[in-house]
């Protein structure tokens, strides 16, 4: 059986002096005939890149972003992709900036199936402080688990950025049934750029899944931590890149999974049957 996949990676439309709103506004115009390129080429899912709708904040400690935070589903975005989600029978992963009540803030994505139903959302577990990336400022810790959602096209789990860097994750998507796994990103260039394409095909050979790998695009004035380098791509579960967008551009990545070969990896692979969790106590209380 073969899945469409897509994905989008972008700059920053406008500026950062502009307000979380306006570029809401420029960031969802940039990225809608790129979603209608998805539907009518046949995606079936598709998924933008980390917080898809501003831009890569972080780096900042400033309040003036928290203006940027939604409700999920409720929210403007999410409401806007269920509309596009049916009318391209097409699974939407939705990351955004979370608000679950006034101060409280996730680092979130929805989860759209192709009729348009809202069936849930992911919430980034792995939080990072270091500088440059002052993410626990603007985002408390994921508080959902590690949800896979039954899509009309098959088991899709989330993990977000920085998650990536934590087996642990990857593991529990898989075993809880994801066959494919997205990661919406936001990543510099520098140690990151090569473990870009080292950590999660090596992830993909652990579990036995498609992954997704998401990056945005280009440097963000005024904070300037580095060159966001693209190279989004879908890695299959032999740990092989299948297709990739370059490091410069905006654009919409199609590529078809062969989602048989899942159960054909791990058939061939039993890292499943041959785990031993009895064994492994001391990586729970090691704190």
């Amino acid at each position: 059986m073969k899945v469409r996949a897509g994905l989008i990676q972008m700059s920053l439309k406008g500026d950062t002096s502009m307000s979380p709103e306006q570029i809401r506004e420029a960031m969802i115009e940039a990225h809608l005939p790129l979603i209608d390129e998805a539907g009518s080429k046949g995606v079936q899912i598709l998924c933008m890149q980390e917080v898809f709708t501003q831009p890569y904040f972080c780096p900042s400690q400033d309040a003036k972003w928290y203006a940027a935070v939604e409700k999920i589903p409720e929210g403007p975005t999410t409401k806007l992709m269920q509309e596009y989600a049916k009318k391209h029978n097409m699974v939407i992963v939705v990351p955004i900036y979370e608000e679950e009540m006034v101060g409280v803030y996730y680092n979130t994505a929805a989860v759209i199936d192709a009729d348009g139903e809202y069936l849930g959302k992911y919430r980034k577990n792995h939080i990072p402080h270091v500088a440059g990336f002052y993410e626990k400022f603007f985002f408390k810790p994921g508080n959902l688990g590690y949800p896979v959602f039954e899509t009309a096209y098959c088991n899709l789990g989330v993990y977000i950025c920085y998650d990536r860097h934590f087996p642990e994750g990857w593991r529990a998507l898989a075993l809880n049934g994801a066959e494919y796994i997205v990661n919406p990103s936001a990543t510099v260039a520098g140690l990151s750029q090569y473990l870009w394409e080292l950590e999660q095909p090596a992830s993909a050979v652990a579990n036995g899944c498609f992954i997704g790998a998401i990056n945005r695009v280009g440097s963000e004035e005024p904070w300037n931590i580095g060159k966001f380098y693209g190279s989004s791509y879908v890695v299959n579960p032999r740990g092989k890149i299948e297709a990739q967008l370059g490091e410069d551009e905006d654009g919409l990545l199609v590529h078809d999974m062969d989602m048989d070969m899942v159960r054909e990896i791990r058939n061939l692979w039993q890292f499943f049957r041959d785990r031993r969790p009895e064994v492994y106590e001391d990586l729970i209380e090691l704190r």
